[in-house]
């Protein structure tokens, strides 16, 4: 797994979790922490590149693996056939330079174990995962919680108030 600290998010799609997200990395960012981020995604066939880009002519040519590079940015998009399995969280972290980073969020991957803060909208209707994932290590939401549990209930509208619980929890283990 992870040399370094990481963190997931996970809920149902249409919780909040990216918004979240957005609202906590610059708060992260702002004392110095460099962070990698790792989001799942439900499309099989996403794509970063344009049609029409010279990267996407050359993929769609046959390139198996895309490296495209600048002075302030580069990607790598490897094309996986139908005959592989997704990748697994541990797979993708390997991809992380982890010498570069002090903490990697987790969009996502709920199934796999590693700690992680569910969001979660009681209005929307839906389960907690925490039932049945003991890897949830706190819940994020934007009103009280029908159901008692012992984990802390952070209020999703406070990101400061979730960026100090990271700190405690995850960032000083």
């Amino acid at each position: 797994m992870a040399r370094i600290p990481i963190l997931g998010f996970v809920a149902y799609s249409g919780t909040g979790k990216t918004t979240s997200l957005l609202k906590i990395i610059p708060l992260l960012k702002a004392k110095g922490l460099r962070i990698g981020m790792i989001k799942h995604s439900h499309h099989k066939k996403f794509d970063i590149d344009h049609p029409g880009k010279d990267s996407y002519r050359l993929r769609q040519a046959g390139a198996e693996q895309m490296l495209v590079a600048s002075r302030k940015r580069w990607a790598l998009m490897v094309e996986m056939g139908d005959e592989f399995e997704e990748p697994d969280l541990e797979q993708l972290l390997s991809h992380l330079d982890q010498d570069k980073l002090d903490l990697i969020l987790v969009e996502g991957f709920k199934h796999e174990r590693f700690p992680k803060i569910e969001v979660h909208r009681p209005s929307l209707g839906h389960p907690l995962f925490l039932k049945e994932d003991d890897s949830v290590i706190a819940i994020a939401c934007d009103a009280p919680l029908a159901v008692p549990t012992d984990l802390p209930v952070l209020d999703m509208n406070q990101p400061e108030q979730i960026v100090a619980f990271i700190e405690q929890r995850i960032l000083r283990h």
